[in-house]
């Protein structure tokens, strides 16, 4: 793959990133009828989109001549991508972006069929219109256009990104200190505890109204003290069991003597 190519890719990456971004603030904007900026990143892109973009666009398209392959690999290969951002996201930072755990049809609470059959389509939007047109654009810009503005964009998307990064770091730090002893305790700690930080915390509070967070710490001490409490209620059923058959072999043995007298 030539630096050429590798540059409109990253360009197709980020506008697509932007367009996710819109679509997200406008489905928040009809849901909770107020302007949300989403995306952990503060800057107006949201690289699940982006990443998505490119994944399809490298993966389907010699499948373009089937409108159902294309659409049904679209939701294959978009649902895979959101499935592995959920859990590494919190895995890093212990909380849960997102959760589709009341709604049918989910996977863990991290992907649902309300959101497979959008990507589909956005799939099919991304193969039949939105390459042809961007590359179609991308094709029209010398090369010092390409290389300057693919490299300023990338700068820019580092930088954000590793801001962003130490503000959610900052995030997991304030969960693992909370002594709240469920999710829902150690959620409403944190967010009134960012709700008196700056404006970056507190944007991420208004990016995710659904995010959930967790303490690890706690949760290993609370699956330590369940694996306790069952392995002690083993071996009082062992213990219970074994009382009973020694009271049966008593009871037999009495038994057994009378009828010898």
């Amino acid at each position: 793959m030539t630096l050429d190519l590798v540059c409109r890719y990253f360009l197709l990456f980020f506008f697509c990133s932007m367009l996710g971004w819109l679509m997200e603030v406008t489905c928040k904007l009809f849901q909770f009828h107020r302007f949300i900026n989403r995306g952990f990143l503060i800057g107006p892109y949201c690289p699940i989109y982006g990443f998505g973009a490119v994944l399809v666009t490298l993966l389907l398209s010699r499948y373009a001549d089937s409108v159902a392959a294309v659409f049904v690999l679209a939701m294959v290969v978009c649902g895979t991508l959101e499935y592995l951002t959920s859990y590494m996201m919190e895995k890093l930072f212990h909380a849960r972006w997102w959760d589709y755990s009341q709604k049918k049809f989910n996977l863990n609470g991290r992907v649902c069929a309300d959101t497979l059959i959008p990507f589909g389509l956005l799939g099919l939007g991304m193969i039949y219109f939105v390459k042809p047109l961007l590359f179609g654009w991308f094709s029209h810009l010398t090369d010092s256009w390409l290389y300057g503005l693919s490299w300023g964009l990338v700068i820019l998307f580092l930088a954000d990104t590793v801001v962003s990064t130490c503000v959610l770091g900052k995030i997991r730090h304030a969960a693992t200190m909370t002594s709240g002893d469920s999710t829902e305790a150690i959620t409403k700690a944190v967010r009134e505890s960012l709700a008196r930080q700056s404006a970056l915390f507190r944007r991420q509070l208004h990016a995710f109204p659904d995010m959930k967070m967790y303490n690890r710490t706690l949760q290993q001490r609370l699956k330590t003290r369940r694996a306790e409490a069952e392995a002690d209620m083993r071996a009082r059923r062992e213990k219970f069991r074994a009382d009973i058959e020694a009271g049966e072999q008593r009871i037999k043995a009495e038994i057994k003597a009378r009828k010898n007298k």
